[in-house]
């Protein structure tokens, strides 16, 4: 049986100094729902417009080689696949967002299309919310001691926090869905298959692992008694006025009893199909809600305390908050601002924020250079 979300359907039972945090105050611009959304000349909002379109006219020569358009090297990539694929994809796309307002646009952006390791972000968000209703108690509490449904009883695993999750220092063990989280096997994981290693106690050691991540996606199921995807809609997109576009498809097999009721759990990507399907102008929005400090008009839909937290980088592991890419120490985007933050998933999918220059830009289907397109367009900014 195959679990397919819309939107509308569910099928089954230190902050730094003002400058670089821009306030999310009522002079903020906020588009409307869906595509009414207003657009700026560059020299409106700073920018040089020469500068920009070479921006963009070098982005669109930027083709994806990882993935190819029919998604035909997807399990040579990452093994068996568990959900479903599309048969097709759009081309390398993208916008730039100044103070809100679209600048620039390029390709089909509003295509819904596979998002790949971007949703870890979402879930991250979603822990934040989950924190700020005090629907658990602190993020370094052992998930333990609200999830009894056994992925937590062992002498490893019971040592595991929500922190350590979205540090993806969790160093969870066992298998979910199919999936082992050891990673061994060229069938199930392709050539992202890794060799045999000792655990390490949860919190110590740094490993991107998907596995680990859906256990999480799986335990905030239980918190929530609501499939994550509705809670998405309910508390992010909807709010927002995200379209009606985007899907949030699990795996078949991703079914949890929680109270009684069968419900679907989701992954943190796309790496065995199924995950978070959005469009490039949704994903541009839950950028700007980033950018003003999880605020989106008069409603403070994630708390800015979260956000700083989730975009300050750990004690272990590379520039990595929880379940965002940063640029504070290892520069991945050298040209980039030090307070900038990523969300980023394969193919490439990538949602950059500045606070800086109060810019957000995402590019998709591109060959794997971000700072090349950062550095051009912060080259067209002419005045914070």
């Amino acid at each position: 049986m195959r679990f397919l979300y819309r939107p509308y359907l569910f099928v089954l039972l230190a902050f730094g100094v003002a400058c670089q945090r821009p306030s999310a105050s009522s002079s903020a611009y906020f588009p409307e729902k869906d595509n009414a959304w207003a657009t700026r000349k560059p020299e409106q909002v700073g920018m040089d417009a020469a500068r920009l379109a070479e921006a963009v006219s070098w982005a669109k020569t930027q083709e994806t080689t990882q993935m190819a358009p029919d998604f035909s090297t997807q399990e040579e990539i990452f093994g068996k696949l568990l959900g479903p694929m599309p048969t097709s994809r759009a081309a390398t796309n993208g916008i730039v967002l100044r103070h809100g307002y679209i600048v620039a646009e390029w390709g089909d952006t509003r295509r819904a299309d596979p998002t790949y390791s971007v949703a870890k972000s979402v879930l991250s968000t979603i822990l934040g919310i989950t924190l700020d209703r005090k629907l658990i108690g602190r993020i370094d509490e052992p998930v333990r001691q609200r999830i009894g449904d056994g992925g937590y009883e062992s002498a490893q695993n019971s040592q595991v926090t929500w922190e350590h999750h979205v540090r993806q220092t969790s160093e969870w063990e066992g298998e979910l869905w199919g999936k082992n989280s050891d990673f061994v096997g060229k069938e199930a994981f392709g050539k992202g298959e890794r060799k045999p290693r000792t655990l390490q106690k949860p919190g110590t050691f740094y490993e991107y692992n998907d596995v680990r991540i859906n256990r999480f996606a799986l335990s905030l199921l239980r918190i929530w008694k609501k499939p994550i995807p509705e809670v998405f809609r309910d508390e992010i997109m909807n709010p927002i006025g995200a379209s009606d576009t985007w899907q949030y498809i699990p795996y078949p097999n991703a079914v949890a009893t929680v109270e009684g009721r069968a419900m679907p759990s989701v992954s943190g990507g796309t790496r065995w199909g199924g995950g978070l399907w959005i469009n490039t102008r949704d994903e541009a929005r839950f950028g700007y809600l980033m950018l003003r400090q999880g605020r989106w008009n008069d409603r403070q839909i994630v708390s800015a305390d979260w956000v700083k937290q989730a975009t300050t980088r750990g004690p272990v592991g590379p520039d990595y908050g929880y379940l965002w890419w940063l640029n504070t120490e290892q520069k991945a985007w050298p040209d980039a601002p030090a307070t900038s933050y990523a969300a980023l998933g394969a193919g490439q999918n990538t949602i950059w924020v500045d606070p800086e220059h109060d810019l957000v830009v995402v590019w998709r289907w591109h060959n794997g250079s971000p700072n090349e397109l950062i550095k051009r367009v912060l080259a067209a900014v002419k005045e914070k």
